[in-house]
């Protein structure tokens, strides 16, 4: 689900770029990644995210993807300025991520998961194009902060199936990512990490579809 304009607001403000540089810091120190990997942002936004994992990871390669095409085109111009080539942008959707499996190193979601309608299969496609001993760092919101009696007047949630600390901790096992090491508060979020093969999961079952290589397709939107 695309954000709305207060949403857009809160999310590129100078604020949100001081809390996400304290949240990359914390979940490097909770596990670092190997020279010059390979990650994935769902949910790249203005593009500030991918410019903060280049700082604080040493990464070949970063994709960085928007459901709205106005927001990649925001990230085109942030990261340009910045004369910045490592990062590979394209429009798309987090249940259906043109890369290979098993292909990354790690992938990055910054309130990003709790916007997607089917949630269940985006943390599936996740798994995929995960490594084993990949790692999904997360910072997720509880509906107790996003749909309150002021939130959800001002911001645009899916109303059905949205999850709790309990159910997100149960699907990231289920989708063979368990959750290794959280700081969370239950009734509003988490920041934590979880790794792919990290520990006993049940199966789910993935969406067959077309691979289209180690790169994104072109769509006319990519950076």
């Amino acid at each position: 689900m695309k954000l709305n304009w207060a949403e857009r607001w809160v999310v590129n403000n100078p604020l949100r770029v001081l809390e996400q540089r304290l949240e990359i810091r914390r979940l490097k120190g909770l596990k670092p990644l190997p020279v010059d990997a390979a990650v994935l942002e769902v949910g790249c936004g203005r593009g500030a995210g991918a410019a903060l994992l280049l700082q604080e990871f040493p990464l070949a390669r970063v994709y960085a993807m928007d459901l709205d095409v106005r927001m990649v085109r925001q990230a085109q111009g942030y990261l340009a300025s910045r004369r910045e080539e490592r990062v590979r942008l394209f429009v798309g959707d987090a249940f259906r991520l043109p890369l290979n499996p098993e292909s990354l190193d790690a992938v990055f979601g910054f309130g990003v998961l709790h916007h997607v309608v089917d949630w269940r299969t985006a943390l599936a496609e996740i798994a995929r194009v995960l490594k084993p001993g990949g790692v999904y760092y997360i910072e997720e919101l509880y509906p107790a902060l996003y749909r309150n009696f002021l939130t959800r007047r001002l911001l645009l949630h899916p109303a059905e199936d949205r999850f709790f600390s309990h159910d997100l901790r149960r699907a990231l096992s289920q989708a063979d990512l368990p959750l290794q090491s959280a700081l969370e508060v239950k009734s509003l979020g988490i920041l934590g990490m979880a790794v792919k093969g990290g520990g006993t999961a049940g199966s789910v079952p993935l969406r067959r579809k077309r691979q289209l290589g180690a790169e994104p397709a072109d769509d006319g939107n990519q950076g």
